[in-house]
């Protein structure tokens, strides 16, 4: 059995979103400089609202508010998988990558969320 997180950067949750806040970063870059104040704003936005959602609910004391946290984590990831779509579409970038990147995250939140509400016996 893992040893308790000390801190949200031990969370691997945490660090894979992190992950994926500096490739959406490197991504953005490359977008024309007309879309610095749209799509590459709001991607960024919401991508970095995942691993600072994670942050914040790790602190608090009740499993309740640390899921909250944790949904608005996945609705932030959602939000940056429209994105994602829409630059494809757009002819911006590949998703490939970072698509799955945020099936990980996904899949990692989701884990996180059910562990916290699952009662211990």
């Amino acid at each position: 059995m893992r040893e308790p997180a000390k801190s949200f950067q031990d969370l691997i949750a945490w660090q894979k979103a992190h992950a994926f806040v500096l490739q959406v970063y490197a991504a953005t870059r490359q977008f024309p400089k007309e879309e610095r104040y749209g799509l590459t704003s709001q991607f960024r936005r919401a991508s970095i609202s995942v691993p600072a959602n994670i942050a914040e609910g790790f602190r608090k004391h009740s499993k309740q508010d640390k899921a909250r946290f944790l949904n608005i984590a996945e609705g932030s990831l959602e939000e940056c998988r429209y994105y994602l779509i829409l630059a494809c579409d757009l002819g911006l970038m590949e998703k490939r990558s970072l698509w799955e990147l945020t099936d990980e995250v996904g899949r990692l939140l989701n884990a996180y969320r059910s562990a916290i509400l699952t009662p211990t016996s």
